[in-house]
């Protein structure tokens, strides 16, 4: 039997967002060979788009909410994708991105999204930030209100940083995000 599923990927301004054509293109590959049907739409923060180079993928930015909608009765952009995916998952999630979510903002598509985002389906975040940023007391704080929300949450690993230090903040083992996410999809 196969699935089908609406995948909405999110993607903020870490450099951790280098590693996220590898995450689509190992995601379509386990995919397929787990007979799952995936249509991808992404959307990136436009700090963002300084990491990301896809070749094989479209981006939707926040420009494309606003030359969508003239009148009344348009399409809202973040709505429509909140409709349109069965999950979302934002990877990388920075300590910027987290702030906002854990505190309602939403002053761009991806938060606009997040703030929409229909909690009978799946959210999930995987931080990636520095270990100082990851260590601070507030980040906690703020991972367990997405979790009071019902996000789940893919924590960081111990690693060595873009910034040369050693410690917990890294984006987590590809492999291990897209299982996650394939397990997530078989259970549905």
């Amino acid at each position: 039997m196969t699935r089908k599923v609406n995948l909405l990927v999110g993607v903020s301004g870490s450099v951790a967002a280098i590693k996220v054509e590898e995450f689509l293109d190992t995601l379509c590959k386990n995919c397929k060979s787990n007979n799952i049907t995936i249509e991808l739409k992404i959307v990136a923060t436009k700090s963002s788009e300084h990491f990301l180079n896809f070749k094989n993928y479209k981006i939707i930015r926040d420009e494309d909410e606003y030359e969508l909608w003239n009148s009344v009765g348009d399409d809202v952009l973040h709505i429509s994708l909140r409709r349109w995916a069965d999950i979302f998952i934002i990877i990388p999630l920075t300590a910027n991105t987290l702030a906002k979510l854990s505190n309602g903002l939403c002053d761009n598509l991806l938060t606009n999204v997040a703030r929409a985002w229909d909690f009978n389906k799946q959210i999930l975040v995987c931080p990636a930030m520095n270990s100082y940023m990851w260590n601070h007391p507030i980040t906690n704080k703020q991972i367990e209100i997405l979790k009071s929300f019902g996000y789940l949450i893919i924590n960081p690993i111990e690693k060595k940083l873009a910034c040369g230090e050693h410690g917990i903040g890294g984006l987590e083992n590809i492999n291990n995000i897209v299982n996650h996410l394939i397990s997530i999809i078989k259970s549905k």
